[in-house]
């Protein structure tokens, strides 16, 4: 992934509307929900939900897929993944790590470091 599609992704997540979206889509899973679901859950009028949808459809974190009238958006796992790669490529001095999702949150992960490290979180 280059620098300036990962600053384009970030800065799209950037804004609480569209972080919104997409967190309710990354919930949704593969088969995701259509853009009305979306606006009722979130309470956003049609025009301001359709903005930030094509936003994040630009740069690349949502698909939409057109079904009869309405369209069904989800999350590009795919990209998303791709842009947790870019962020924590090389991280950890280079040493073998797992997201903080995957050791329970932040937290858990802090407290972990901090225990290798001989340190108190």
């Amino acid at each position: 992934m280059e620098t300036l599609a990962a600053a384009e992704r970030l800065g799209a997540l950037g804004h609480e509307s569209r972080l919104a979206i997409f967190r309710l889509l990354m919930e949704a899973g593969p088969d995701g929900v259509n853009a009305g679901v979306v606006g009722e859950r979130l309470g956003m009028a049609p025009a301001t939900l359709s903005f930030h949808l094509a936003h994040l459809a630009r740069v690349g974190l949502i698909k939409g897929q057109k079904e009869s009238r309405f369209i069904r958006y989800s999350a590009d796992f795919g990209a998303m993944n791709e842009l947790i790669s870019y962020l924590t490529r090389n991280c950890c001095q280079g040493e073998a790590c797992l997201p903080a999702v995957a050791q329970g949150g932040s937290a858990n992960r802090s407290r972990a470091v901090a225990r290798k490290s001989g340190e108190q979180a």
